[in-house]
């Protein structure tokens, strides 16, 4: 028998859905809504749930499940984001959020961001379209549409670097990289800076690759000419105690690779996380963990199967201000 396109059409709808009924799924509406002069980022956001569709919506899940991670006592929770967004304005926000976190997982590019803005002169306003023969000549790094110059970066990285790596060294050879980062953590003169915001709420910061950027150059080359070792296990032996001795687990994701497996990658040896928010900008169909839907994580068993939560797809310089504008007005103090 030939299919009418409509048949087809519903047959493959039952299909999708399974034994759910059709009047289960028709019973909230799309809602408009309308903006007002003064509201509050956190009305909008739950008027941007109600709209129904798109980012919009699952802006607003993420925005619930963060609320109710931040309001669950015996969770332990984990932030986690790349260091690319440490170049922008964003860094103070993070660094603002921070206390409400139990432990931070980064790159190693957020220690080198972190401490260059910290000690340097500035990071300035580009554009992604300038010639980047120009800029190399002109010794002005790009990254996206943020510049970098060479003496806000690794040249005062270096400069700044050793003398504390030398005082470190006349108390013990050998540094776990939490221990290390907190260091440098206490030394920092800048409430803008995360290291310094972690350090003075006394929030752990881990970065697996420590050696994949300026930081942990600056690390091999001082270690030449001295007795300094790194014991890379000592965070992960810490971060085992952190997640087992935990009784439930959630993060707030920013960004795919490393910090972001990392943090999936201990939540699966409890059971996985209980609470899940994600940030992304990468597509899920080349297979990359950046893409990857936090869905495919509960078949790993890294995020729990009853989980709440929400991957949001878009730049975090625009959502994570939207989603801590909204917890912020229900259940924190800036």
């Amino acid at each position: 028998m030939k299919l009418h396109p409509l048949s087809f059409r519903k047959s493959c709808w039952a299909n999708t859905v399974d034994s759910m009924k059709r009047s289960d799924l028709l019973k909230r509406k799309v809602a408009d809504y309308s903006i007002h002069s003064h509201e509050r980022a956190s009305s909008l956001v739950k008027k941007m749930g109600e709209s129904g569709g798109f980012t919009a919506k699952n802006l607003a899940l993420g925005a619930e499940a963060l609320e109710g991670m931040l309001k669950e006592k015996d969770c332990t929770r984990i932030l986690s984001f790349p260091a690319d967004v440490v170049s922008t304005g964003l860094r103070g926000v993070l660094a603002q959020v921070v206390k409400h976190f139990d432990a931070i997982i980064t790159t190693c590019g957020t220690l080198d961001h972190d401490l260059a803005r910290a000690w340097g002169k500035g990071y300035f306003h580009g554009s992604f379209e300038i010639d980047d023969r120009n800029l190399h000549r002109m010794r002005l790094n790009r990254l996206g549409n943020v510049l970098v110059p060479n003496e806000s970066y690794g040249e005062i990285l270096e400069k700044r670097m050793n003398p504390i790596l030398k005082e470190l060294t006349l108390q013990k050879s050998e540094w776990g990289g939490r221990e290390l980062i907190a260091e440098f953590g206490k030394r920092v003169k800048d409430e803008n800076s995360i290291l310094a915001q972690a350090h003075k709420h006394k929030v752990p910061i881990y970065v697996p690759g420590i050696t994949d950027g300026a930081f942990g150059t600056n690390l091999l080359i001082f270690s030449q000419d001295s007795k300094l070792k790194v014991d890379l296990l000592m965070d992960e032996r810490e971060l085992s105690d952190l997640v087992f001795d935990s009784k439930k687990l959630g993060a707030l994701m920013i960004g795919g690779g490393i910090s972001k497996h990392h943090v999936i990658w201990w939540s699966q040896f409890k059971g996985g996380l209980d609470y899940a928010v994600y940030i992304t900008t990468a597509t899920q169909y080349d297979g990359s963990l950046s893409g990857a839907r936090l869905e495919e994580a509960v078949s790993w068993g890294k995020v729990k199967e009853k989980a709440r939560m929400a991957t949001i797809d878009g730049d975090a310089t625009v959502l994570l201000p939207l989603l801590l504008a909204y917890v912020y007005d229900f259940l924190l103090q800036p």
